[in-house]
């Protein structure tokens, strides 16, 4: 993290970077429950980066607030990005659940955006370069309760 704020020094906003597995699964707990719509998901095959502007719960804060935020998930180094069960509809919410690495031997892999409802977003990738970075101040949850999860 950094120690970046605000212009008017109100509390800092979220970066997080992962280049290792560790940093993902703390990237990976901050995303759950973040919803999108499928037309907030990019890929720009020349700059191979896959972006996702998402409305993530804050986890990090949520013994004391219950409060959403705005913020950019981003991958670099995507080779080829496959969708199953992702709409692009712009009013479809989508929900994510985890990211997941599974390492090849020279350092690239295979990430993938698991999503709620058994969809996901798969990503070839050079290496691991993940960044979540909040892009506006956090604000009250509309229903007011943190995510929750039924039992299986």
């Amino acid at each position: 993290m950094s120690d970046a704020k605000f212009k008017d020094g109100a509390e800092a906003p979220l970066r997080l970077i992962a280049r290792d597995e560790e940093d993902l699964r703390v990237i990976s707990a901050c995303m759950q429950d973040a919803v999108f719509a499928g037309d907030q998901i990019h890929w720009d095959a020349k700059k191979r980066a896959l972006t996702v502007l998402v409305n993530r719960f804050r986890w990090e804060d949520a013994a004391r607030r219950t409060e959403r935020v705005r913020a950019l998930l981003r991958i670099d180094g995507v080779l080829r990005v496959q969708s199953s069960g992702v709409s692009r509809d712009a009013d479809i919410v989508l929900s994510a659940l985890a990211l997941s690495w599974a390492a090849a031997a020279d350092g690239a892999g295979r990430l993938e955006l698991v999503l709620a409802g058994d969809g996901a977003l798969g990503m070839d990738v050079e290496c691991l370069e993940v960044s979540l970075a909040d892009v506006t101040r956090p604000y009250a949850a509309p229903s007011n309760t943190r995510p929750g999860h039924p039992d299986v």
